[in-house]
C-alpha cells in the first residue's frame, strides 16, 4: 500500500490533522477496548464515507460505533 501511495497510484484524501478533535474523542471513548490511532482513523473515515464498509480482521470493530451510535458496516474476516 505504501508503494502505491508513493507512486501516486492510490490517493488518500484523509488528513488526520483535519480530524484530530474527533479522533481524540474516539480514543478517549474507547480507551477501555483499547482503540488504536489507526482504528480511530478508520472509524472517522466510516463517518465521512458512509457508503463504504470497513475491511478488518479486528473484532473490536463490532464494538465501535460511528456517529456515536451507528453500527459500522464491515467486511469482516475472522479465524
Amino acid at each position: 500500500m505504501l508503494e502505491l501511495l508513493r507512486r501516486e497510484v492510490v490517493h488518500l484524501p484523509f488528513r488526520i490533522d483535519e480530524h484530530v478533535n474527533k479522533i481524540t474523542w474516539l480514543l478517549r471513548k474507547y480507551s477501555d477496548v483499547p482503540m488504536s490511532l489507526a482504528d480511530a482513523c478508520l472509524v472517522r473515515m466510516s463517518e465521512l464515507y458512509a457508503d463504504s464498509p470497513v475491511l478488518t480482521l479486528d473484532d473490536d470493530f463490532r464494538i465501535y460505533r460511528k456517529n456515536k451510535r451507528e453500527i459500522i458496516p464491515l467486511l469482516h474476516y475472522s479465524n
